[in-house]
């Protein structure tokens, strides 16, 4: 009994892990860079997208893979970039971990 109980505890934990890593995900942004805000090893591009939803990039040399894969937004580009997506409070967020075209 006390195995079935700890089987079972195991299962909810699991379920309960799993089901929070997936509420992060790799997904596209598109839309009209509206500002920037520099940090310190890259920026925070404020991107507008065509549905009016509003996404605050991030934008770093480490996380596209290095200086080669690395390109600065202005304010007006249109943008599509890929990564991590995720939720703060009534925010949404990119870690960009790829830059698919800027124009």
């Amino acid at each position: 009994m006390k195995n079935l109980k700890k089987i079972g505890a195991l299962i909810i934990l699991m379920t309960f892990v799993i089901s929070c890593a997936c509420t992060k995900g790799k997904n596209a942004v598109t839309g009209k860079v509206e500002s920037i805000e520099n940090g310190k090893d890259g920026y925070t591009a404020k991107i507008n997208t065509d549905k009016n939803e509003v996404y605050f990039a991030t934008v770093s040399i480490v996380n596209v893979g290095g200086p080669e894969n690395y390109k600065r937004f202005k304010e007006g580009d249109e943008v599509s970039v890929t990564g991590e997506i995720w939720k703060a409070e009534n925010e949404n967020h990119i870690k960009v971990t790829k830059i698919v075209s800027v124009k």
